[in-house]
Parts: structure tokens; C-alpha cells; sequence
């Protein structure tokens, strides 16, 4: 397993935290690659509960553009795929999964708290998901389901950051924690899922479930095989 994602396995609770805090957690090849072997163990084990945290002060800030300049085109699409699939995945989980976030959170990142069932940020956390800045179509349909449709577009077409406030009145959030009581959160959380029986959770989870993932992943791939994806890239990165 790599150093950039521990994982601790206590009562059929599995907990992922991201490792990076030099990158503030930047999903790289390899992160998103442990994520994707650690969820898929954490299920064939059967476990109850799956948290999502971050080393350092922030939780997650998105895709890691270290060296895209000297990434093929065919690369770059390749690692966004990877990460939609974990975002699936996820997404799609017959266990309840739990994400904690602090700090700032960025695109894939904050993706990866939407794609959690549970969602808990501290005070300080803000969330803003730039994508569509340089005409990446990434996870705006799990977004549209949280916090609705009009909300989506008001987010994402002006690339707006929301803080903390604004995610828990929008329903990105579903509670305000300070770190130190994020604890007594994953035991709460991992009471809840366990009062139903692993199948009936599952169910549960099932027939609650969104069945987007191909319309998901197509929107992607259209979107990031568009010529000039290094240079929107480059464009936006520029601009910020």
C-alpha cells in the first residue's frame, strides 16, 4: 500500500485517509489507485462503514496537475476516468460511507465528499469545483441530486466557492463539526449502519441508488476528448 493513503480497519469500519498533505491531498495516479484496490477490499470484506479524511489542513484539492504539461493528452483523459470510476464506486457503495473535510476543497475533491452518503465539514472548510472552467465534465450530476439543478448551475457556471454556511443550507454538508468531535461522528454514523442488516442496507442503498454511471462516464470522456485540453488547463491555471 502507499504512503500517500493510510487505512485503518476497526469493527468492519474501514477508514481512508488521504496522505498527501504536502499536495493537500491532490488525487494523483497512485492516491486514486489505492483508493480505488481499498474501497474494492473494504467491500469484498464486508464492511458496515467506509470514512474518507485528509491529513493536514485541508481534505481534498482535487486533481493533482503536477506535470500535465508533460501528460499526453490520451493521459490526462485515462487519470479523469480513473477518478470517475473511484467516484462511482463510491457513490454505489452497499456500505454507508462517511466523508470529513476541512479547509479548502477543490473539483475532484470536493466530488469525492459528494460522492459520500454522509457528509461533514468543519467551520472553516470551503468548497469550490472549477471544471467546468476549462470544460471538464466531472461529477455535476451527483451534485445536481444533493443540492438540486438550479443550485448546481449557479455553483458551477461562476465556479463560486461556498463556505461552510453555505454548503450545509445547500445540503452539500449534512452537519457542521468541529475536528475534534469528528470521533464521536464515526461512531454515531457507524451505530447507523449497522442497525440494519448488512443485506438490508444494501437494499436499502440499491433501490435508492441513481443509475447515471454510463451517462456519467460518457459526459466525461466527451468532454475531456475535446481538442485543447492541456491548453484549457494551461488557460485556466493562468487565470487563477
Amino acid at each position: 500500500m502507499t504512503e500517500s493513503l493510510k487505512i485503518e480497519q476497526q469493527d468492519r469500519v474501514w477508514t481512508f485517509t488521504l496522505a498527501r498533505a504536502h499536495k493537500r491531498n491532490a488525487l494523483d495516479d497512485e492516491l486514486v489507485q489505492a483508493l480505488t484496490e481499498g474501497v474494492d477490499q473494504a467491500h469484498a470484506r464486508g464492511a458496515d462503514m467506509l470514512v474518507f479524511q485528509g491529513q493536514g489542513t485541508n481534505f481534498c484539492a482535487g486533481f493533482d496537475f503536477t506535470g500535465f504539461d508533460q501528460a499526453s493528452h490520451g493521459d490526462l483523459l485515462l487519470r479523469f476516468v480513473r477518478i470517475e470510476q473511484l467516484l462511482q464506486k463510491i457513490d454505489a457503495s452497499s456500505a454507508l460511507t462517511v466523508g470529513l473535510a476541512q479547509g479548502k476543497n477543490f473539483g475532484a475533491g470536493v466530488d469525492l465528499l459528494v460522492a459520500c452518503k454522509h457528509r461533514v465539514c468543519s467551520q472553516d472548510a470551503s468548497f469550490r469545483m472549477p471544471g467546468l472552467k476549462f470544460g471538464l465534465v466531472l461529477g455535476t450530476r451527483r451534485l445536481a441530486h444533493l443540492i438540486g439543478a438550479a443550485n448546481t448551475r449557479t455553483v458551477q457556471q461562476s465556479a463560486q466557492t461556498l463556505n461552510a454556511q453555505r454548503a450545509l443550507a445547500l445540503g452539500l454538508v449534512n452537519e457542521l463539526k468541529d475536528p475534534s468531535d469528528w470521533l464521536g461522528v464515526i461512531q454515531e454514523q457507524g451505530q447507523q449502519a449497522q442497525a440494519l442488516a448488512p443485506e438490508a442496507r444494501a437494499a436499502l442503498y440499491r433501490v435508492l441508488h441513481r443509475s447515471d454511471e454510463q451517462a456519467d462516464l460518457a459526459e466525461l470522456v466527451q468532454s475531456a476528448a475535446a481538442s485543447g485540453l492541456k491548453q484549457r488547463i494551461a488557460h485556466y491555471r493562468a487565470s487563477q
